[in-house]
């Protein structure tokens, strides 16, 4: 038994306080008002008893003076009543006389489902003025918080237990300093000054800070408030300064930015090297002092490593390194270098266990290292290493090597905390280096299939000069989707495009070859740049669904890895193209992009210009429309048609790169190959991280001594007129061997223009490398050739026209359609156009 004496009893809580209803009166009400619980504390508190006022409305307990009498009944019918009601009101007791007393009201939902207020009250019971002052002064002194009292010298007059504890130093040995004189430092100036500041304002002030505390290995986290206190009359007496401990916050934070930070740094590239010194570098010296990386000499050469943790001493190449001293004096080893790791180590101990180990420097450990390898001993000794942490590198099952993590200049020892922190970034760095070693075969598979689909050479035009460069990205990036290409059309014209598909690897590759081909037969129609753009869109938006649903192939598990490795997805396919058509009869050049970099031009005056195209949504969106621009070139410019990665290095910014570009175009060049080589040794980075794709045309223009067009009357007698010009101009021309063909072709496509168009009707007679027959009519109906049966006096005269020339094919106009021809040139046409 206790005393009841004993002064610490006379505080202590019993069950019965703590956990009895009588200390409180209780009530629930209905959303009508009526009372449907009443416990025994209320009916103590107004002498009724539950079965006296249950059912009963509440508001006949409020007296009439309250103004709660009508308040609470306007709340209770209030369609969006407040969750909760309090304030002081006067009820009526059992006997007639009233009380006064606070009131708190919840809105809640009872047992059944239905909305109801619980209402309660404390009981009034004998204040104790002086048990309450001495709880009062306990509950400063006692407190969890640290609290001090400082006048407004701002001198210390009270400090509680926790601040003795935290500064280590008694009250009486603190009282009357200022804050700088108990704990001198930057950081005591920063809250002395925000004490004065609400001394001088009257208004509370917040600030956080870390500083080192005397007896803590690291410095300590604070979140403080500053209070003035006010005397009687108002006026500031003394400040109060209340401050919490987080640290433990603060660390935890921090572990968390470190672990973001390094799933951001770690694995920018698919190098094994630079993502192990990755993994170092995010280490230290937020985590370490000093952190190797060792990989498994078989990993390390690309190749497969041996199943299951290795045993004894291991053998183990170093690839990265980083410490907090300039030139990593700790290092025993090189980068490069290999060497046997005794099987007592913490590195082959973490490999065998296959889980990050948590080690203190000991001096028998060091005494054991310096019979196995003096040299490591030597460098524990010379730099203080105290606590190491031994992590595993695994991915997907397979051990590829350790990373070591070491601290010597923090004085605190690594933590479990600390531990797993390293073992997420380490597992991280796992992955990209398992990416790395896997995606070799596959870059070199891409590579090959990039080559192959691209352009060995470009077709000879009149229209332009051309030269093309592609660069493929360095290892560690990935072969990427870039490509280009000239495709003759009809009417001498040509068309460039440049094109990259999003993401790297064998099915960036594959899809740049699909879509090459389409953008070739889409070509071959004669569309419009814009709606060529839009039907490629519509293209790759079936590739995607394809894509997304193909789930099958006997070698998609290994497509799939490697994709995933390289940062592409199987259902997103997307890509940006840029497509001009350069007419060099009209040096009319027609242009639209797909959320592709836009070209530079170079007119012959020197002057080197980006051109202001609509941008238009990247390939696969399917929202905006593309736009075509058409400008008119003299002839001798210079197009410039280039994928991102040739102005997206990291060594520059985008503007500078442009602005390079442009300065580099404008300088005089024996050849377009010279000036292809002179824009890559500019622009091209050691190592690019994306394929590079430069296509350089420069336009030529047909004279019009080259070019010969009639407007036709709508009247079959004009056919013989038109064989009869159409033979006189290749007779000019020199080129009497291909009249006779040239007048059958006439014929025939100027027949069936009268016959089956509309006017106006035209020829036009080109002398390009070919003779081009074109004759236009405004009907938008394409012809198509049929087989006449025979006795047909018609039909027979675009199967002739597919005999006679080399090709023949049809192309839609603003004012109706263009059937064209061309015939081979022979021997002579060749000579004249050497």
């Amino acid at each position: 038994m206790t005393r009841p004496d004993t002064p610490r009893d006379e505080w202590s809580v019993r069950s019965g306080d703590l956990l009895g209803e009588g200390a409180t009166a209780k009530a629930t009400v209905d959303e009508h008002g009526i009372v449907t619980q009443w416990n025994e504390a209320a009916r103590g508190l107004l002498g009724y008893r539950p079965a006296e006022i249950v059912g009963r409305p509440a508001a006949e307990l409020l007296h009439d003076s309250s103004p709660a009498r009508a308040e609470v009944p306007a709340a209770l019918r209030s369609p969006s009543p407040p969750a909760r009601l309090n304030g002081r009101v006067t009820l009526l007791r059992r006997d007639g006389s009233t009380v006064e007393l606070g009131l708190l009201a919840h809105r809640r939902t009872s047992s059944a489902g239905a909305p109801e207020w619980l209402i309660v009250s404390a009981v009034p019971r004998a204040g104790d003025t002086a048990r309450d002052e001495e709880l009062m002064r306990r509950s400063f002194l006692e407190g969890p918080c640290t609290m001090a009292v400082y006048d407004t010298g701002l001198r210390l007059r009270r400090a509680n237990h926790d601040l003795e504890r935290v500064l280590g130093l008694a009250q009486e040995e603190m009282r009357g300093l200022r804050i700088p004189e108990i704990l001198p430092g930057p950081e005591s100036e920063s809250v002395e000054r925000t004490m004065r500041r609400a001394l001088e304002t009257g208004e509370g002030q917040r600030l956080e800070l870390a500083t080192p505390m005397p007896g803590h290995p690291r410095p300590l986290a604070w979140s403080a408030v500053v209070a003035p206190l006010l005397d009687d009359e108002g006026r500031t007496a003394a400040v109060m300064l209340s401050a919490h401990d987080t640290t433990a916050q603060l660390t935890a934070r921090q572990r968390l930015t470190l672990l973001n930070e390094a799933s951001v740094r770690i694995g920018s590239t698919l190098d094994i090297d630079r993502t192990a010194q990755e993994l170092a570098d995010v280490a230290v010296p937020a985590l370490a002092d000093f952190v190797t990386v060792d990989l498994l000499p078989a990993v390390h050469d690309g190749g497969e490593p041996r199943p299951g943790p290795p045993g004894g001493h291991v053998l183990l190449r170093r690839v990265a390194c980083r410490s907090v001293l300039a030139g990593c004096p700790e290092a025993v080893l090189e980068p490069g270098q290999v060497a046997a790791y005794p099987e007592f180590s913490p590195a082959a101990e973490c490999l065998k266990a296959e889980r990050g180990m948590l080690n203190r420097v000991t001096d028998p450990a060091v005494a054991r290292w310096a019979d196995e390898a003096p040299e490591r001993a030597a460098m524990i000794r010379r730099f203080g290493l105290h606590s190491t942490m031994a992590v595993p590198l695994r991915a997907r099952g397979t051990t590829l090597g350790v990373a070591t993590f070491s601290r010597h200049r923090r004085p605190e020892p690594f933590e479990q905390d600390d531990l797993l922190l390293a073992e997420e970034m380490t597992a991280r760095a796992a992955v990209c280096v398992d990416n790395a070693r896997r995606y070799t075969h596959e870059r070199h598979t891409a590579l090959a299939l990039q080559r192959s689909l691209l352009p060995r050479t470009l077709p000879p035009s009149a229209a332009v000069e051309v030269a093309s460069r592609y660069r493929p990205a360095d290892s560690r990036s990935g072969v990427g989707g870039d490509w280009f290409d000239v495709i003759r059309l009809s009417g001498a014209r040509v068309a460039l495009v440049v094109g990259d598909v999003v993401g790297h690897g064998v099915r960036a590759s594959a899809a740049m070859g699909r879509l090459r081909t389409a953008v070739r037969t889409l070509a071959d129609v004669d569309l419009a740049p814009d709606e060529l753009l839009t039907h490629l869109d519509d293209l790759i938006n079936h590739l995607s669904d394809e894509t997304e649903h193909d789930g099958s192939g006997a070698g998609a598990a290994g497509a799939v890895d490697s994709a995933e490795a390289a940062g592409v997805t199987n259902a997103q396919i997307g890509a940006t193209c840029l497509y001009a058509v350069y007419d060099p009869v009209s040096r009319r050049c027609s242009l639209a992009r797909a959320g592709h970099p836009p070209p530079v031009l170079v007119t012959p005056d020197g002057t080197a210009t980006l051109l202001d195209l609509p941008s238009g949504p990247p390939l696969g969106l399917g929202s905006l429309p593309f736009e075509t621009v058409e400008l008119e070139l003299p002839e001798g410019s210079l197009l410039a048609l280039y994928t991102d990665g040739l102005i997206g290095s990291r060594e520059r910014d985008v503007d500078g790169a442009i602005d390079t570009l442009r300065s580099t175009l404008a300088q005089p060049a024996a050849s377009l190959d010279g000036l292809c080589e002179a824009v890559l040794a500019k622009l091209l980075p050691g190592h690019p991280t994306d394929d590079i794709a430069l296509l350089l045309a420069r336009t030529r223009g047909l004279g019009a001594e080259r070019v010969a067009t009639w407007e036709l009357p709508d009247d079959p007698a004009v056919v013989a007129r038109a064989r009869r010009e159409a033979a006189e101009r290749l007779a000019a021309w020199g080129f009497e061997e291909s009249a006779f063909t040239m007048e059958v072709v006439v014929s025939e496509l100027v027949t069936n223009a009268i016959r089956h168009a509309t006017p106006p009707i035209r020829l036009r007679l080109i002398h390009d490398r070919a003779l081009i027959c074109e004759v236009s009519d405004g009907s938008a109906t394409a012809p198509h050739p049929r087989r006449a049966r025979a006795f047909d006096e018609s039909g027979r005269g675009l199967l002739l026209v597919a005999q006679l020339t080399e090709s023949w094919g049809t192309r839609q106009t603003a004012t109706g359609k263009t059937i064209w021809a061309e015939l081979a040139a022979v021997p002579a046409l060749q000579e004249a156009t050497a």
